[in-house]
């Protein structure tokens, strides 16, 4: 019986990864932004004899969600993985409004409808799991971080608590990395070294390599 796994924020950097390595066992759903990413995803993934769907998606609107969960309704999911994010960093009192209601939009309430609407689905099956890039910034505040380490938390509470609720019927793994060397940092002179960043393709293996038998995994940024 083929499976199938969803994955937002796959049209770059850590979800494309995820896709790319898990479509080797699984149907990959891919969800993002980015129409002409998640195309070029799916065809790498086709052309190393992989299946793959995408669903252009921002997390930031309401009814695209709905949309794209009606769309979902018709796989019987048993992977979903929370891993499509936004961050603004600089000085707090340089901050903005519009960044944090971009950041709280898609890193916490986007993610918290998408669940809403797929828990359902992964509660037919009979072995789910939902895995949720979280960050390390939601584990302690970072100088220049405080909005973005502000929705992590929010995040890591929102997910936490749903491995409790859900504890005997879904496995849920709240995964917090530091910064990889993506596409995230192209526009942003918060880190100005990416040499010393795991590359997403790293990661993507620890996670992938742990997932199974953890609850919790945590990988730092430096190598």
């Amino acid at each position: 019986m083929e499976k199938f796994a969803v994955i937002t924020g796959a049209g770059s950097g850590l979800g494309r990864e995820l896709a790319l390595q898990l479509s080797k066992q699984y149907h990959t759903l891919l969800l993002g932004r980015n129409q002409d990413k998640l195309s070029l995803v799916k065809d790498e993934i086709v052309r190393s004899n992989g299946r793959a769907s995408f669903y252009p998606v921002d997390l930031r609107s309401k009814e695209q969600i709905e949309l794209v969960i009606k769309e979902l309704q018709q796989f019987p999911i048993d992977l979903v993985i929370h891993n499509a994010g936004v961050g603004h960093f600089g000085p707090f009192l340089s901050s903005s409004l519009e960044q944090l209601h971009d950041m709280f939009s898609t890193n916490v309430f986007g993610t918290i409808q998408l669940s809403k609407g797929l828990i359902p689905i992964l509660l037919e099956q009979k072995h789910p799991t939902m895995i949720n890039i979280i960050s390390t910034a939601g584990l302690r505040g970072k100088k220049h971080e405080a909005l973005y380490a502000a929705s992590k938390f929010a995040f890591r509470g929102f997910a936490e608590s749903l491995q409790k609720e859900f504890e005997d019927q879904v496995h849920i793994v709240n995964t917090y990395m530091g910064g990889m060397d993506t596409p995230f940092w192209d526009n942003s002179t918060h880190i100005t070294d990416r040499s010393r960043l795991r590359s997403p393709k790293e990661v993507a293996e620890i996670i992938l390599s742990q997932y199974m038998n953890r609850q919790e995994i945590i990988i730092e940024s430096k190598k």
